[in-house]
């Protein structure tokens, strides 16, 4: 049987939704059974792939960064799954959108220093105007809510998508 070419990344969020996926412990055995991870932050490659069969997005769409890295996860791959509250619903980054990108900035890199405060024009992405969540931008296939989703929630979803089935429909809801 031929690997399932499985790809993780994360765009605005804490990373919670990977460390929950280290914690299926050893399924990890049986994702390796089914999957070759070809993309994502516990694997060096720095370009997302052509090709993927399945691509678990953790975080939020916050940045022009993240908008470009999701649009070319769906163009590339087979089925994108939103892991986690951040990726389903925007979550924690959507704290922000009451009060706008320049007020944010300014609060963390002006007000809340000591010395020399200036607002980064180099090293932090572009923020867009508000934080979204993935299925506002690209389609979805699979929803796996959760802050993060259990470890358990997340291998039984991962092994039945390289196993070829679509989990259970609660996974699978779709947004009005």
């Amino acid at each position: 049987m031929k690997k399932v070419r499985l790809a993780t990344t994360w765009l605005d969020g804490c990373s919670g939704c990977h460390m929950s996926l280290l914690d299926i412990d050893e399924g990890i055995l049986k994702v390796a059974e089914l999957a070759d991870i070809v993309y994502g932050p516990l694997v060096d490659i720095k370009e997302y792939p052509e090709n993927v069969d399945v691509a678990l997005v953790e975080g939020a769409v916050s940045s022009v960064e993240d908008l470009e890295k999701v649009r070319t996860i769906r163009e590339r791959t087979r089925i994108v799954v939103s892991l986690g509250d951040c990726a389903v619903t925007s979550n924690v980054p959507s704290m922000r959108n009451q009060c706008g990108v320049p007020a944010i900035l300014e609060r963390a890199y002006l007000e809340n220093v000591t010395a020399e405060g200036q607002i980064p024009r180099e090293v932090v992405p572009q923020l867009l105007p508000v934080a979204r969540p993935v299925h506002d931008i690209i389609k979805v296939d699979v929803f796996i809510p959760g802050c993060p989703p259990s470890a358990q929630l997340i291998l039984n979803c991962v092994a039945d998508l390289c196993s070829g089935r679509m989990p259970e429909p609660s996974l699978r809801y779709k947004f009005g």
